[in-house]
């Protein structure tokens, strides 16, 4: 099953334009809503045997006016997300990566020991084809990631599982670009925190939601997705590998997140970069400078993930930010200064304890 949100074509009105949202199946060439009115979240909530009962019972009572020929409508977002985790869970992109960073080649010791993964914004989720505005930046950059969407398991409040029952949380996969602008990355992971700014201006996820039974075949005899990735610049192939040269498969990932906290329906999880020029920025490491050139206005990013579809999207003009000052000097004085006021609040407040 394909599960989609769209936007149908606009309706222009005396009291001005009508947006609807549609949220349903993707069905051959056409979309279908939901039965009995129900989102996106609804059936996330509800699970996948749930969704496959919808699937049957809109497959049944449609009617031909029910279909829209999915080229007349524009795709959005597949869900809005509860949340979104990132993980670096592929060896050789952050061998390239640590070259760019660090001046050499170096994974740490502690990225064996756990699936590390940081939380990134929710609220700037694009869809396909929605251009990112990215801040002022001379390296931005793309992510080709694959992502899981968690679902609800009957029976289970989604905290400290195991990867067998992570498993059953997992309630299909989608397309993830987690866009980055590199030198404000560079600068505020030397903080020790982050990144932050330098990623959450844009995440673009789509084009649709496939749910989990339909991949997998793709699973190898160790439970590994081994769907091929692709990534493309203005036509020209940069990246491809197979997803299965993640260090984790998405059980182990799910179970992770979950330990001593706990996944939702409508958490995404994002593979992490694949390797092999699945993203710029690995490719810079590895060439000592930034061959191919970062992305500019006008540039088109094209993600190819077998089993799942395209994910393309275009560099809009940056935004540039109000300025803020940067951290100013203090005396790290433990008393404040003599004043009128002061004195009489501490005057007050002694009384009062007394």
């Amino acid at each position: 099953m394909r599960i989609a949100r769209w936007q149908y074509p606009v309706v222009e009105r005396a009291e001005g334009e009508t947006k609807r949202i549609g949220e349903g199946f993707v069905i051959e060439d056409s979309v279908v809503p939901f039965p009995d009115g129900l989102t996106v979240a609804d059936v996330l909530a509800q699970g996948l045997d749930a969704a496959q009962a919808a699937f049957r019972s809109a497959s049944l009572a449609q009617r031909p006016e029910q279909r829209t020929p999915l080229a007349d409508v524009r795709l959005l977002a597949p869900l809005v997300p509860a949340s979104i985790r990132d993980f670096v869970t592929f060896e050789e992109h952050v061998e390239g990566v640590s070259a760019g960073v660090e001046g050499k080649s170096h994974v740490a010791d502690e990225w064996y020991q756990a699936p590390t993964f940081y939380f990134t914004n929710p609220h700037t989720v694009l869809g396909p084809g929605e251009p990112v505005r990215p801040p002022v930046t001379e390296r931005l950059d793309f992510e080709l990631e694959l992502a899981v969407v968690i679902g609800g398991v009957a029976g289970s409040d989604g905290a400290n599982l195991t990867p067998e029952a992570a498993a059953s949380q997992i309630f299909g996969y989608t397309i993830m670009n987690d866009w980055s602008a590199r030198d404000l990355q560079a600068r505020e992971m030397k903080v020790r925190l982050g990144p932050a700014k330098g990623k959450d201006f844009g995440t673009s996820l789509g084009p649709w939601i496939v749910t989990a039974d339909e991949l997998a075949p793709f699973l190898d005899d160790d439970g590994f997705l081994a769907v091929r990735a692709e990534v493309f610049v203005n036509g020209n192939l940069i990246g491809e590998d197979l997803v299965s040269n993640m260090g984790w498969p998405f059980p182990e990932l799910v179970a992770y997140a979950a330990r001593n906290s706990k996944v939702v329906p409508g958490d995404v999880l994002g593979s992490g970069t694949v390797g092999n020029g699945g993203c710029l920025g690995e490719l810079w490491g590895r060439a000592g400078g930034l061959t191919p050139p970062p992305l500019a206005e006008g540039d088109e990013v094209r993600m190819v993930i077998e089993g799942i579809g395209e994910l393309v999207a275009g560099v809009g003009a940056a935004v540039p930010a109000p300025a803020l000052q940067a951290a100013r000097p203090r005396p790290r004085d433990r008393e404040r200064a003599a004043t009128p006021l002061a004195d009489k609040l501490r005057s007050e407040d002694v009384q009062g304890r007394t």
